[in-house]
């Protein structure tokens, strides 16, 4: 029999504490007896009373009940589920100072893991608002008796439950503002527990919701569903097993979004991976490229490249771009959308990135610059291959700050580049995610 983990009694009563500073997760830093005590809903500055809520070995937990002495940078948040929800940890922080964390955390992981600090730190790259960004997404919906009715909408902050929420100020409005109307029609059909999530996906006009389904729905439910969408222009799938099984309710649409700066339109399916945030994608790529700096005679390498969201912007400049993916669907999308928009200097391979490479052949090519946009694990894997190939410059595009600065040390290092800038940029706005964006020169 396995030994059950002993629990930690928690202290009793409240407890005042002085912030000290904000954790990668979005939670307030203080120190009890010298042990590290992370706090929902603390700001750096602050005073605050709070209850424990958790005591671990590393550190303790808590959650604030009042606000001493607040900071000057704390805001009302918008959403009267704050704290409650689990889709925003920040709403209580003023936008520009969120930036500020997150360039603060950018900067400590690459000094800190990497031990690289950047020539310069870039601009911010930020939306023109914060509110109603979010064109993916994946929603909870869960049966409540209870409460006599469905809810739809993020799960709860570290729980399965979903959140009570009439609106979603982050969603797009397309969505946000449909929560109830959603959870009545789930209410009403057959299927009503057995249909546990929605996956939002939206281009620049049409709006999907994935509806993953346990059970065949009735003949009955399709029609309620085929009358919803039509009412809300919306465009329902299904999603009754794996992700291959996604399918249109009755008639597929073609998603596709614009990049109008670089006269390119891309499509994509609902379940493929695209930016959440179209605003700051479309100001990404323009980073992205006045960074890379590809001219008419640059071939360049696009590593975790999907779609071509950089590599055919970047085909307009250069005079060549190889794309490699991991996933074929994606790769045949990208040649896809090659084709939509004419471009006949990208090629786009199918490649294990995380594998073994040294029998791919686009090894032995020769590249000028390379963009890498890797997943949340990072690109270490394709890292020393880049300098044998004549990468002078790369720019690093990165969801996580923590496999971004040991890359960045890896290169610096190990092969011979130096990190010539880095900076944030906005994605997820009211949450403690850090996207980012790096730019290294060799030679």
């Amino acid at each position: 029999m396995g030994r059950r983990r002993r629990r930690h009694r928690l202290p009793d009563g409240e407890f005042t504490a002085d912030v000290a500073s904000l954790s990668p997760d979005g939670r307030g830093v203080t120190h009890v007896d010298g042990k590290s005590t992370l706090l929902h809903g603390a700001l750096p500055g602050e005073q605050v009373r709070f209850r424990y809520t958790a005591r671990r070995r590393s550190h303790d937990e808590g959650q604030v009940v009042a606000v001493e002495q607040g900071s000057a940078e704390r805001v009302k948040p918008r959403c009267a589920q704050f704290g409650v929800c689990g889709g925003c940890s920040l709403q209580h922080l003023d936008p520009r100072a969120q930036i500020a964390a997150k360039e603060a955390v950018l900067l400590d992981d690459l000094q800190r893991i990497g031990n690289v600090v950047p020539q310069r730190v870039l601009p911010p790259v930020v939306n023109a608002s914060p509110w109603g960004y979010r064109r993916k997404a994946r929603l909870g919906v869960r049966s409540v008796p209870k409460k006599g009715r469905v809810l739809v909408g993020f799960r709860e902050r570290g729980s399965s439950f979903v959140t009570d929420a009439e609106v979603c100020h982050v969603l797009h409005p397309r969505v946000g503002t449909l929560l109830p109307a959603l959870s009545a029609l789930i209410g009403s059909l057959s299927v009503s527990a057995r249909l546990p999530q929605i996956e939002m996906a939206m281009d620049d006009e049409r709006c999907v919701l994935i509806l993953r389904v346990l059970d065949p729905l009735s003949s009955d439910d399709v029609q309620r569903l085929a009358a919803f969408q039509d009412a809300n222009d919306i465009v329902f799938y299904v999603q009754p097993g794996g992700p291959e099984t996604v399918a249109p309710l009755t008639q597929p649409v073609d998603l596709h979004y614009r990049l109008p700066d670089h006269d390119l339109t891309l499509g994509f399916l609902p379940g493929d991976f695209t930016q959440v945030n179209s605003e700051i994608n479309r100001k990404m790529i323009d980073r992205a490229l006045q960074l890379l700096d590809a001219d008419a005679g640059d071939s360049v390498l696009d590593l975790f490249c999907g779609i071509g969201n950089f590599t055919l912007p970047i085909a307009r400049r250069a005079a060549s771009v190889l794309g490699i993916e991991g996933d074929s669907g994606l790769v045949a999308r990208a040649r896809g959308n090659a084709q939509r928009n004419n471009i006949a200097n990208a090629e786009f391979l199918t490649g294990d990135l995380y594998g073994d490479l040294a029998d791919e052949a686009w090894l032995g090519r020769h590249f000028d610059k390379a963009l890498l946009d890797p997943p949340r694990s990072g690109a270490q894997q394709v890292l020393r291959w880049l300098p044998a190939m004549g990468v002078a410059r790369i720019v690093y595009v990165s969801c996580f700050p923590g496999t971004l600065a040991r890359d960045a040390g890896e290169l610096v290092s190990e092969h011979g580049y130096r990190l010539a800038g880095a900076g944030v940029m906005d994605m997820f706005p009211h949450t403690a995610h850090v996207e980012s964006i790096a730019l290294f020169d060799r030679g």
